[in-house]
């Protein structure tokens, strides 16, 4: 193949060269150039895992949205790059695209679902109200579009001015796609008198809402293979006439999953482009990864699909640029690539300001009530690598509701554990007022409560599997706060448990750093055949985060949030005192020597 080629260009070039030194003859009409093919231009913008933000607004701090890098926030902000590149672009074709994970993250996002839930108000969703002052082409239904269930999800989608598609949702009774699968979309891209150009836009959802929101899907929908599903579907939008195929996935591009192999792959966005033909490009989301640009080799074609995520919350546009010539009466990609655009360098859109300016207010006002009053601050920001009082807070809520309503039954004489994550590095209770807001910035997730019984060697696997969130620090190396960490594990998926006390030895290998496990206050070892009830949030008893030995049946599952338990408690106690909840039951350690 290398010979023949080399060949080939060597007789080209050799052609060149004899007609370069060839005397012209007089008279003879000059060699008629080919003409260069007209082209024409397609924009597609795309957005992901916006989460509830529209408004350029920290609610958990009550200010404007700020980080390290200053990054913006918000369906406004996007709404001003969007309008931007239209006007940029006025006369040629522009589509905007969302790839999922829209109506969960904010306590806005929230209050719609819980508080004033539109399935009972009748109001639009303020994540619709935003998006359609966009005018969005299609979303791709994300994993978080089905925590507040499967009723409030059709509301808002009868709410959008434009499709939600999820190909791989199937309806489980009938074996058909429960939601659109996908559109073809009739595209003018303008001047030249070009035809049509028809771009198919699959939508591909995350088969880990199976494990996630089991306790709303569960009998319902079944999620089939992302790459399955591509390869069904796109040949059916190409025989239908299809002549750009984008996909928009709600799943990370990196192969693997952070639950078992029982499910299909979490991050499948590579394996689809490898594996299915006819993609053109791919826009992702779900790993909240910034991807400016990435090319896939397509292995059965050869051909490369253009790929990019967008960041999360509105920080990021995705836009990707495709040049087409007509051949023989069919479209032809000649060119095509994508950049990043960052929200930060515009300000908001005042009409999609103006469209959730109400709901903006209503949501503010809401999370400024004080709940109670905190006699110290309080503060996460140790809470990773020491047991804090905040996250201790979290756990004696959550028990002391599992043992009030285990009372009378046959669990009610068995002692109550209770698992919490450090989900947030900087919440803090600040001494005084206590603000709802400050809660729900500690537990930032719509996590509801349930209980499972565990045996004590359970418990321990639990442990130890928790444990391999820290790096291995030998005895005499130094430790640092800020490395103690593995940075694949996500602080959501570092469990601490209440109830018992245990130290964790990060110089030991993972797998063996529990090195003691005892009945609080005691140095009695807990018995491998003993037995607890541990109460536990529904993402981790659903199989979130892979934790062994606590994917089994409830014995306590009242539908309760987690949030709204610590709002009630602040607000029944009026104080919030470390003293009435407080044990430093758990350390890490090398050789037996506290770390810190």
């Amino acid at each position: 193949m290398t010979s023949s080629s080399g060949a080939s260009r060597r007789q080209v070039l050799a052609v060149a060269a004899a007609a370069a030194t060839a005397p012209l003859i007089a008279g003879a009409p000059a060699e008629a150039k080919p003409k260069p093919s007209k082209t024409w231009d397609l924009t597609v913008l795309g957005t992901s895992d916006t989460h509830g933000n529209v408004y350029n607004w920290d609610y958990y701090r009550d200010a404007e949205f700020d980080d390290s890098k200053h990054n913006d926030v918000g369906v406004a902000k996007l709404a001003t790059l969007v309008n931007q590149i239209r006007a940029e672009r006025k006369g040629r074709a522009t589509l905007v695209l969302d790839a999922g994970d829209t109506i969960q993250g904010t306590p806005l996002a929230t209050y719609y679902a819980k508080q004033e839930p539109i399935t009972s108000t009748g109001e639009t969703h303020p994540m619709a109200n935003a998006m359609n002052v966009l005018k969005y082409d299609a979303v791709t239904l994300g994993n978080h579009e089905f925590n507040y269930g499967l009723p409030l999800l059709a509301t808002w989608i009868g709410q959008l001015g434009f499709p939600a598609l999820a190909a791989n949702a199937i309806n489980e009774k009938t074996g058909k796609p429960a939601f659109l699968p996908y559109v073809i979309k009739e595209v003018d891209l303008g001047g030249h008198g070009a035809p049509t150009l028809k771009v198919g836009i699959l939508g591909l959802t995350n088969p880990g809402v199976a494990i996630w929101d089991r306790a709303n899907v569960e009998g319902r929908l079944v999620f089939a293979d992302m790459v399955a599903t591509a390869a069904k579907w796109v040949p059916v939008m190409r025989e239908r006439g299809a002549d750009l195929v984008i996909i928009s996935a709600h799943g990370g591009d990196s192969g693997t999953s952070s639950y078992g192999p029982e499910l299909p792959n979490e991050n499948p966005v590579a394996l689809i482009a490898e594996q299915v033909p006819g993609i053109d490009a791919i826009l992702f989301g779900h790993a909240h990864n910034e991807v400016p640009e990435k090319f896939v080799t397509n292995k059965a074609t050869g051909a490369q699909v253009l790929t990019s995520e967008p960041s999360k919350w509105g920080q990021r546009l995705t836009r990707m640029d495709f040049t087409l010539t007509r051949e023989k009466g069919r479209w032809k990609v000649v060119g095509k690539g994508s950049t990043m655009l960052i929200t930060n360098t515009v300000v908001e859109d005042p009409a999609v300001l103006a469209a959730v300016r109400g709901q903006h207010s209503k949501t503010v006002g809401y999370v400024n009530q004080v709940v109670a009053q905190s006699e110290v601050e309080l503060s996460a920001v140790e809470s990773r690598y020491k047991d804090t009082p905040i996250l201790d807070f979290i756990n004696h809520v959550q028990a002391e509701v599992v043992t009030a309503a285990l009372a009378g039954t046959a669990y009610a004489n068995l002692p109550v554990l209770s698992q919490a994550s450090p989900f947030s590095r900087t919440a803090v209770f600040p001494a005084g007022d206590v603000r709802i807001r400050d809660v729900a910035g500690l537990y930032v997730f719509d996590n509801t409560l349930e209980a499972v019984v565990m045996t004590g060697a359970e418990v321990k696997a639990y442990l130890e599997y928790s444990a391999k969130y820290f790096v291995t620090v030998p005895v005499g190396a130094t430790v640092n706060p800020d490395t103690i960490s593995d940075p694949a594990v996500p602080d959501y998926n570092y469990d601490v448990i209440s109830g018992l006390d245990y130290d964790i030895d990060i110089s030991k290998p993972v797998g063996q750093r529990i090195t003691r496990l005892v009945l609080p206050g005691t140095d009695t070892p807990v018995a491998a055949d003993a037995q607890f009830v541990v109460a536990v949030n529904n993402y981790r008893r659903s199989g979130g985060g892979n934790f062994p030995g606590i994917v089994k049946t409830q014995v306590y599952n009242q539908q309760q949030e987690i949030r709204q338990l610590l709002i009630d408690w602040a607000q029944a106690k009026g104080v919030i005192r470390p003293a009435d909840f407080f044990v430093a039951n758990w350390k890490l350690v090398r050789e037996g020597v506290p770390v810190f």
